[in-house]
């Protein structure tokens, strides 16, 4: 049976190796320029190198965006910077303007290309011709329901790779393209710098009475009128599969390491319970816990059985629902010790109940017996970011392991 890719976001180098361990097929990142995530880490030349050695010495695959609406002179220097893209290793190009496809073309003619879902690609006709112009992949729209996606994979050539979004925030505006950060922010949203006004909080001034703001109300609860749930498909992955889709994306080059690893880690479990017995496959509630044990909104299924309606949006807060703290993350494990090196993320006490999430097997739960600083004292709490300290685990575990707590909040 062909298996769907699992593809993670990168946001930078630690993000990147936490998506490959817990189970990613390939990684999609940014470098510094050309990306629609200009507030991620990004890459710089070497941690890209870095990156992608890591991730091919384990059979994994990268793939670089450059998917910005470019002006004139954004493709200064572009060809330069896909031909280290190819020297480096990248193993496709992520674009969505014609410009952009013709510069690499010229530049790296066996370079993979993939469309954008920027390029708001809602139909065969328009998948058809990108391929003929020389697209591997289609990253298709998320206004689509899984009946049309289908639909499109029976009427495009099998060469052609169709992917889709499974998990992560939704774009109040159509694919992407949306106008409201330049004139709310001054910051342009396809070319990188959204943002994100679409989850702020809005009053209405009526033109003759200046300064007077009276809230907008979908309902008595409150007033964000464009803020989307997050999408989440864990539990419908039968029904994914079935539109013969090669790649399942998952959204987040702006979250933490914990949520790439937590997400991907449910998700790989997920798949390969289905793949092992697609007859006997049942959806495990434990794979919903999990990726609502990470910082999200309420979720939705988007466009994918119906559309939206004003059930689809949270109109009371712009908060996310945080339930766990990341505490701490294991970088050494002696075995004969049983102690574990773990860099800390979040404070930590003795006496803290944790849930140790290692990248192969189940989670388990322990107490925080005792913790070592670096001078080998003993210490109650770990107070200061990213912090060594060393504690005895109660089961094996190895390196990239996460500790997590629930939240105090």
């Amino acid at each position: 049976m062909r298996k769907v890719e699992l593809l993670a976001p990168a946001g930078n180098l630690e993000k990147l190796k936490m998506a490959v361990i817990y189970g990613a097929d390939a990684v999609y990142l940014g470098g510094e320029e050309y990306g629609l995530r200009a507030y991620a880490d990004n890459f710089t030349p070497d941690t890209l190198k870095e990156g992608i050695e890591f991730a091919h010495s384990r059979g994994k695959k990268v793939y670089l965006t450059m998917n910005i609406i470019p002006h004139n002179d954004d493709l200064t220097g572009m060809s330069d910077y896909v031909k280290f893209a190819e020297e480096a290793g990248v193993d496709a190009i992520i674009l969505s303007d014609p410009g952009v496809l013709s510069i690499v073309r010229e530049t790296a003619p066996d370079m993979e290309i993939h469309i954008s879902t920027q390029a708001n690609n809602t139909n065969w006709r328009s998948a058809k011709f990108w391929h003929e112009h020389g697209a591997k992949r289609i990253i298709l729209a998320r206004e689509l329901s899984l009946k049309e996606i289908k639909e499109i994979r029976e009427n495009v050539p099998e060469g052609l790779q169709l992917e889709i979004f499974i998990h992560g925030a939704m774009c109040i505006s159509y694919s992407g393209r949306c106008l409201l950060s330049n004139y709310m922010a001054g910051r342009d949203s396809n070319r990188g710098l959204c943002a994100h006004p679409c989850r702020w909080k809005y009053h209405l001034v009526e033109e003759k009475r200046p300064g007077e703001y009276m809230p907008v109300f979908e309902n008595e609860r409150g007033t964000f009128i464009f803020n989307s749930k997050d999408l989440c498909m864990i539990e419908y992955i039968p029904e994914v599969l079935g539109t013969g889709v090669e790649s399942l994306k998952i959204e987040g080059r702006m979250k933490s390491s914990y949520y790439v690893a937590t997400v991907v880690r449910a998700y790989r479990q997920a798949l390969d319970s289905y793949y092992s017995n697609p007859e006997g496959y049942r959806f495990n509630p434990e794979w919903l816990e999990e990726v609502s044990k990470v910082s999200h909104r309420e979720f939705t299924t988007g466009f994918y059985f119906n559309k939206p309606t004003g059930k689809d949006q949270i109109y009371h807060t712009s908060s996310y629902i945080r339930e766990y703290d990341f505490v701490g993350l294991v970088t050494a494990y002696d075995r004969n010790t049983g102690i574990a090196t773990v860099e800390q993320r979040n404070r930590m006490f003795v006496g803290d109940e944790i849930e140790v999430v290692r990248p192969n097997g189940g989670y388990f739960k322990q107490v925080i017996r005792e913790m070592k600083n670096i001078d080998g004292e003993n210490i109650e709490v770990a107070p200061h970011p990213q912090m060594t300290v060393f504690m005895p685990m109660d089961q094996e575990v190895e390196e990239y392991t996460m500790l997590r707590r629930e939240s105090r909040e």
